[in-house]
């Protein structure tokens, strides 16, 4: 059943629901919790329950916390919520994105139904002669975004997973503030709606990632590719092993010999300015299972490794949001897709493979693979003069090493393009950070007997990865993300449940809204 997500504008004291949710905040330098205006409003009705509670120190008003006050029949709401808020001054988009995420799950737990959101951001923010963080349609975004991704299980495999969430929410009201109120129903309608598709494509990719990898086979990642594109009205070409070798693509080519799965390059282009030529490239990293190939990973190292295509289902995911959102620009997104498995036909160390646009790469450890692939799909890109060029990958575990789990790597060849992912990754909630290219590194991958060595070794090894795709995007403006410390979580958190996240699907959605709306 498709969730009912609707504005509305009623009395509050007056709406039958499961859970009336208003907002309380904690501004900074303040030692005391502090009531939103619907707060205040039903704390007249319920006795000052709400502000004693703050005034105890009950409520510290801190970013997602919950606490939960029986109404006794004095509202038509059988519970009313206060959601913490924080310090909206701080981040207030990402705050209220996360605080809501955290709500979702909890109600979702508690088995509330029809849930409505009172929660006006604008009485918790500075006065009004002082800057605003957030404004109230970006609240009324950030909050569909943050319930919906808070919302999301994965359980279609567990026997009980689809009734144990049958009692979860099936309505959710957004209350029209004051401040809201002085936009137009279409203006606020398309904040609304704007919020659920980024949740739904980022919710979309996450299905893809969190797919055991028997389930989700190369093939099947290039049928699910074309059954969204069809879906949304995009047009898809799927290439197989027949065009690839006509084509030249060593690179796919040698990865996917050791499975008895094919590869398949699945081609989703999205025409927004059909009157113009060219456009941009989304291009991600579609390995279904990643075993390392000959140079075998660990039985530990192994365990995660279904998610080896987070690339690929970011990119899938940005371009379900875009040709939902609609931006007047052409966005082209490329999955190259296979399994990396040990065979005795496998690709070897020591192999010397020649990559679409011409370039041949040495082989140093086969469990090095995406750069192969992406490789071939950034120069196929190339070749159609597409630029900017953006891949995305799990690709390297220096990056974790390097940043963790929190920034997603970013390099790249220009630096325009790099700051508008950035700002676009704040937007979004989703932070990048920028990563050297100097020339001194491409000396790690110099080889003696091909144009480039596959891997620079492990000094700065997600940097060396970053120089090999840097070859492949010709002379476009090119950006890699390296989401190997992103894309997935080992462990729930407050706001979201262990597996994929999702990540780089809101932001590359973003640069693109943005970027059409430049001109």
């Amino acid at each position: 059943m498709e969730l009912d997500l609707r504005l509305i504008n009623e009395s509050l004291t007056d709406i039958a629901c499961d859970a009336l949710v208003v907002g309380v905040g904690r501004p900074r330098g303040s030692d005391r919790a502090r009531l939103s205006a619907p707060a205040q409003l039903l704390d007249e009705r319920l006795g000052g329950l709400l502000q004693e509670s703050c005034l105890r120190g009950e409520v510290k008003g801190s970013s997602g916390e919950m606490t939960s006050f029986a109404t006794a029949g004095r509202l038509a709401a059988r519970w009313v919520i206060l959601l913490g808020l924080g310090d909206l001054e701080r981040d207030g988009p990402r705050t209220l994105r996360r605080a809501c995420a955290t709500l979702a799950r909890q109600l979702q737990e508690k088995g509330a139904r029809r849930v409505v959101l009172a929660i006006d951001v604008t009485s918790l923010q500075p006065e009004a002669d002082a800057p605003q963080t957030l404004t109230s349609l970006a609240a009324l975004q950030a909050q569909v975004e943050g319930f919906l991704l808070g919302l999301y299980r994965f359980g279609r495999y567990r026997s009980n997973g689809p009734s144990e969430y049958e009692a979860a929410c099936r309505e959710v009201l957004l209350q029209v503030g004051p401040a809201q109120a002085t936009y137009d129903s279409s203006t606020l309608e398309t904040a609304l709606q704007r919020g659920r598709i980024l949740a739904e494509a980022t919710n979309f990719a996450r299905d893809l990632v969190n797919e055991p990898p028997n389930v989700l086979t190369p093939g099947e990642l290039a049928r699910r590719a074309r059954t969204m594109a069809e879906s949304w009205g995009l047009a898809c070409e799927v290439l197989e092993r027949p065009q690839m070798e006509e084509l030249g693509m060593g690179g796919l080519l040698a990865v996917s010999r050791g499975s008895s799965e094919p590869p398949y390059l699945a081609i989703v282009r999205y025409r927004g300015a059909p009157e113009q030529a060219g456009g941009l490239a989304l291009v991600g990293k579609g390995i279904t299972f990643d075993s390392g190939g000959l140079s075998l990973k660990s039985a530990d190292g192994m365990v995660t490794m279904k998610g080896d295509m987070a690339g690929a289902a970011a990119v899938l995911g940005a371009i379900q949001a875009i040709a939902r959102l609609k931006p007047a620009l052409n966005v082209t997104a490329f999955v190259p897709t296979s399994e990396n498995m040990p065979d005795g036909r496998s690709y070897r160390p020591g192999d010397i493979l020649r990559i679409m646009n011409g370039k041949t790469i040495e082989i140093v450890n086969t469990d090095a693979e995406g750069r192969l692939i992406l490789a071939d799909a950034m120069s196929y890109a190339a070749r159609e003069g597409l630029t900017p060029i953006i891949d995305v990958a799990t690709l390297t575990g220096g990056i974790v090493v390097a940043l963790g789990h929190v920034y997603t790597g970013l390099f790249s060849n220009d630096t325009r393009l790099s700051e508008e992912l950035i700002a676009a990754g704040e937007a979004v909630g989703e932070k990048l950070w920028r990563l050297p290219l100097d020339d001194e590194y491409a000396e790690q991958i110099k080889s003696e007997v091909a144009d480039i060595k596959q891997t620079g070794g492990r000094p700065a090894s997600s940097i060396t990865a970053a120089k090999i795709l840097e070859h492949f995007a010709g002379s476009a403006a090119w950006a890699h993300l390296d989401i190997a410390g992103t894309s997935f979580v080992d462990s729930p958190k407050p706001y979201q449940e262990k597996g994929a996240t999702g990540v780089a699907v809101r932001t590359l959605a973003e640069f693109v809204m943005r970027r059409a709306t430049q001109g």
